[in-house]
Order: C-alpha cells, then sequence, then structure tokens
C-alpha cells in the first residue's frame, strides 16, 4: 500500500514540477519580463522561482516514483 501512494505523490509531484516550469516560461516569454532581462541581463525574480520549484517537484518526484 505504501508504494502504491509513493508512486502517486511522485507523479503528482512531477506533474506539478512540470507545471511550475511550464509557467515559469510563460512569464518569461512577457514583454515586461523581455525587457528587464533585455536591459538587466538577468531573469525577473518570479521566473526563477518558477523554475527552482519546478525542477524540486520535478527531482522529488522522480525519486518518489523510483523509490515507490
Amino acid at each position: 500500500m505504501g508504494n502504491s501512494l509513493n508512486r502517486a505523490l511522485g507523479l503528482a509531484l512531477i506533474v506539478i514540477g512540470v507545471g511550475l516550469a511550464y509557467w515559469g516560461y510563460q512569464i518569461a516569454e512577457t514583454l515586461p519580463s523581455q525587457l528587464s532581462t533585455k536591459f538587466s541581463g538577468t531573469l525577473p525574480t518570479e521566473v526563477i522561482i518558477r523554475y527552482i520549484g519546478g525542477a524540486a517537484c520535478g527531482v522529488a518526484g522522480l525519486f518518489l516514483t523510483l523509490r515507490g
């Protein structure tokens, strides 16, 4: 029973991670974000946070899915 719960939670985290990364990508493609990147040379904080959150959820989900 614990294995199926770990796999389900892992798959949910992978989906959430992909969603966060995609959301960050969508924000990065907006005009204000592109202008900010062009003038400052760095991505806006909200984009970086979503990329990091997506990666963390994806790695945790992959770990739980493979381990579970």
